[in-house]
């Protein structure tokens, strides 16, 4: 497990607390106001900044998050400019995770090991590829372990104990589960169901267990918490920058929304 995760999960064990991870799409509204608010996010309460490459087409993303990378795009937002909001993180903070989300396209375009090699340098801690499965990961995922970065899969309410078995041979940082059988963003996931699968994936694996998709609320993130090691908030943030007009407003409604969860943690 990549240092800087296997640190912040063995802390937040030791004070009895729960990971909070954010998510935002880099270069959304701007790469100015991206850069700055990703900065920020660690002094109002998230433990694990995961942030999105923007891509034309994220077909794992609810509307909210498929605007985001299209508002990135529509701004100029390239992988450099990327790698710049990294590398500028990582000038003042050098103790929170980074965890980059995307699609493998970019990657594959990139060079996959020019990429990674890349990111590595820059301070990059993990990587989820959604439409990167098991069968067809050799190779991505051997390099990055090789390499020391933390390779994080996804499992559903439709993942059986087969396939969990399967996922799990080359996942480490820890597993992202989805609350809901559909996009980001779109449903509130049943509580009672989300707790059951999430003790029976304990039983079966040793590695930190995250809770995503639909979660927005300060109860949302309390149920999740009682049995989950923490909670992964992407859409309720993304939508207060679709929804507020200015830059101020949506840097305040935004670290806002991140302390009010961080208080329930």
């Amino acid at each position: 497990m990549n240092k800087r995760i296997k640190d912040c999960f063995s802390k937040l064990s030791k004070k009895n607390k729960k990971a909070l991870i954010t998510f935002l799409t880099a270069g959304d509204p701007n790469f100015n106001l991206s850069s700055e608010l990703i900065k920020e996010l660690p002094s109002a309460g998230a433990d694990i900044i995961e942030i999105g490459m923007p891509f034309s087409d994220p077909m794992a993303d609810g509307p909210a998050i498929q605007a985001s990378s299209l508002r990135a795009i529509k701004a100029g937002h390239t992988m450099q400019n990327t790698f710049e909001i990294i590398s500028s993180f990582r000038k003042d903070n050098t103790i929170t995770p980074i965890i980059l989300m995307g699609y493998f396209n970019p990657i594959y375009n990139y060079g996959t090991e020019k990429f990674i090699n890349k990111i590595i340098s820059l301070g990059v801690d993990g990587i989820i590829i959604v439409d990167l499965p098991p069968e067809e990961d050799m190779e991505f995922c051997d390099m990055a372990h090789q390499k020391g970065l933390s390779f994080i899969r996804l499992a559903t309410p439709t993942t059986d104990k087969a396939r969990l078995n399967k996922i799990m041979q080359k996942t480490d940082g820890f597993l992202y589960y989805v609350s809901i059988t559909g996009v980001t963003g779109s449903i509130k996931p049943d509580i009672s169901e989300v707790k059951d699968a999430i003790f029976a994936i304990k039983d079966q694996i040793q590695i930190p267990v995250c809770v995503g998709f639909g979660i927005k609320t300060t109860e949302d993130v309390k149920n999740i918490i009682s049995f989950a090691d923490g909670v992964i908030v992407g859409s309720a943030l993304v939508n207060i920058i679709e929804d507020k007009k200015s830059e101020a407003s949506i840097k305040e409604g935004i670290l806002k929304k991140v302390k009010d969860l961080a208080s329930v943690l």
